[in-house]
C-alpha cells in the first residue's frame, strides 16, 4: 500500500515537471528533479505571499480613508438634515407671516386681476385705440403676473380708464391708416366721434382690433347719414346733427347688411320682374287713361259753359250734334237718338279699365306662383343638405316672400287707380245722362210736342 502512495507521489511530480525537462534516467535523478520543483514552488509561493502582505496594508489604508469618508458624510447629512428641518420651519413661520402681513392685498390682487381682463378686451375692442394704438397690449402681462401690481401699475390702470371715460364724450381728429372698400390702405384723416362712430373723407368706418386699424364699411349707410358725416367733418366749432351706435359699431355693420330694395327684387327671381312689368304697364295704361279723361273733362266743361256751340272734339258737343241732327224729329226718336250717341261715346271712357282690373288680379296670383316656387326650392334645399344651414334656406324663403309682397305691392294701387278711373269714367257719364234728360224735358215743355 505504502508502495502504492510513492508511486502515486513520483507520477504527479512528473507530470508536474515542465515539458521542457529532462527525462530521469534512473530514481535518483528522479527524487532529484522532485526537489527542485518542490523548492521552486515553495519560492513562487513565499513570493505570493510577500506581495499580498505588501498590498494587505495599503487596502487597509484605503479602507480606513473609505470609512472617514462614509463618516464625514454622515455627519454633513445629518448637519444638512437639521439645516432643512430648521429652514422648512422658518419658511413656514415666514409664509404665516406674509399671509398675515397682506391680509386684503390677495383680495386685491384678484380684483386687479379681473378689472386688467375686463378693461383689456374693452380696450382692445374701442375705438379710441384707433388713436392711442398699443394701450392693451400691457394688460396682457398684468393679468398674468404672478406676484402683486406696484403703485404705478395700479395708477396706470386707473389713468386708462379715465381716458377711456374722457374720450368717449370727445369728438376728436387725427391721422391714421385706413383700409379702404378696395382693401388697399393709405394715409387719411379721421374724425371719431367718441367711442361710438368713427368718419374719413364722408365714409364711415369700423375699427378692426386683430388689425388694430380702421377699414371702410363694405356697404355704406343711406345717403342722408353719408351727409351729416361729411358736414361734421368740415365744421369747426359749433353743433351738429350725427348718428351714434351706442354698440360701438355692431348695429351699424349689420344695419349696413341689410339688403337694398335692387337686392330684394334680385331675390324675387323671374316671377318678381313678371310682376314689376305688369305693375309698370298697368300704371303707363293708368296715367295715359287719367290724362285722357282728365282732358276729356277739360273738354266738357267748356261745352257747358258754352251749350249754344257744340263741338264734335268732346263727347258732350257729339251729343248735341245729333240732336241737332234730329231737332225735327218726334221726342221719342231724339231721346233714342241719345241713348244711341251716349252709348257710343261710353266705350272710350272706360277703354283700359278691364285691363287694369285683369293686372290687379292677375299680380297676387303671380305672387302666388313665386310663393310656391319658392317653398319648392326651400324643400329641395332641405332634403339635399337638411336644417343644420338656415343660409341655404333663405334663398326660397326669399323668394317665396318677395313675389308675394310684390305682387300685393303692385295689386293694391292698381285697385285704387281702378276705381279713381271708373268714378271719372262714371262722371262723365253722368254728365252726358243729365244734359240728355235735360234737352228731353225741355223738348217736352215745347207746345205742340
Amino acid at each position: 500500500m505504502k508502495t502504492l502512495r510513492l508511486l502515486l507521489a513520483v507520477l504527479s511530480v512528473f507530470t508536474a515537471l515542465p515539458a521542457g525537462a529532462d527525462h530521469p534516467t534512473d530514481l535518483d535523478h528522479l527524487l532529484r528533479q522532485v526537489r527542485e520543483a518542490s523548492s521552486r514552488e515553495a519560492a513562487v509561493r513565499k513570493e505570493r505571499e510577500q506581495r499580498f502582505l505588501a498590498g494587505q496594508a495599503d487596502r487597509e489604508k484605503l479602507l480606513g480613508e473609505m470609512r472617514e469618508a462614509v463618516s464625514r458624510e454622515r455627519a454633513r447629512g445629518e448637519s444638512l438634515k437639521q439645516r432643512f428641518e430648521s429652514s422648512e420651519a422658518e419658511l413656514q413661520a415666514l409664509e404665516a407671516d406674509l399671509a398675515l402681513r397682506t391680509g386684503n392685498l390677495g383680495e386685491l390682487f384678484g380684483t386687479v386681476r379681473q378689472a386688467a381682463n375686463d378693461l383689456h378686451g374693452t380696450l382692445r375692442d374701442s375705438l379710441v385705440s384707433a388713436q392711442f394704438p398699443g394701450r392693451a397690449e400691457w394688460f396682457d402681462t398684468l393679468s398674468s403676473a404672478r406676484q402683486l401690481p406696484s403703485i404705478t401699475e395700479l395708477e396706470r390702470i386707473w389713468l386708462l380708464i379715465q381716458q377711456e371715460i374722457g374720450e368717449s364724450g370727445r369728438v376728436a381728429r387725427f391721422h391714421t391708416e385706413v383700409t379702404g372698400a378696395d382693401g388697399i390702405t393709405h394715409h387719411a384723416p379721421v374724425i371719431r366721434v367718441g367711442v361710438f362712430n368713427a368718419m374719413s373723407d364722408g365714409r364711415y368706418l369700423q375699427y378692426i382690433p386683430d388689425a388694430g386699424r380702421l377699414a371702410e364699411l363694405s356697404r355704406q349707410p343711406a345717403r342722408r347719414d353719408r351727409k351729416l358725416a361729411t358736414a361734421l367733418e368740415g365744421a369747426s366749432e359749433g353743433y351738429l346733427p350725427m348718428i351714434i351706435d351706442p354698440s360701438r359699431g355692431a348695429l351699424l355693420d349689420l344695419l349696413v347688411q341689410a339688403p337694398t330694395i335692387e337686392e330684394r327684387i334680385h331675390q324675387a327671381g323671374l316671377i318678381g320682374y313678371l310682376i314689376i312689368l305688369l305693375g309698370m304697364a298697368g300704371l303707363m295704361l293708368v296715367a295715359w287713361r287719367l290724362l285722357h279723361l282728365g282732358s276729356v273733362t277739360r273738354r266738357i266743361r267748356k261745352q257747358l259753359r258754352e251749350p249754344d256751340a257744340p263741338s264734335p272734339h268732346n263727347p258732350l258737343g257729339r251729343v248735341l250734334l245729333a240732336v241737332e241732327d234730329a231737332k225735327h224729329n218726334s221726342t221719342e226718336t231724339i231721346e233714342l237718338q241719345l241713348d244711341g250717341a251716349i252709348l257710343r261715346e261710353l266705350p272710350p271712357l272706360s277703354r283700359g279699365q278691364g285691363l287694369v282690373k285683369l293686372l290687379a288680379a292677375t299680380a297676387p296670383l303671380l305672387g302666388l306662383l313665386g310663393t310656391v316656387t319658392g317653398m319648392i326650392v326651400t324643400f329641395q334645399s332641405i332634403s339635399l343638405f337638411g336644417t343644420g344651414d338656415p343660409k341655404l334656406m333663405a334663398s326660397g324663403i326669399s323668394q317665396a316672400l318677395m313675389t308675394t309682397v310684390l305682387g300685393l305691392v303692385v295689386a293694391v294701387p292698381l285697385l285704387f287707380f281702378h276705381n279713381l278711373m271708373a268714378a271719372r269714367s262714371r262722371a262723365l257719364v253722368q254728365i252726358l245722362d243729365e244734359q240728355s234728360a235735360g234737352i228731353i224735358a225741355s223738348r217736352r215743355e215745347v207746345p205742340g210736342d
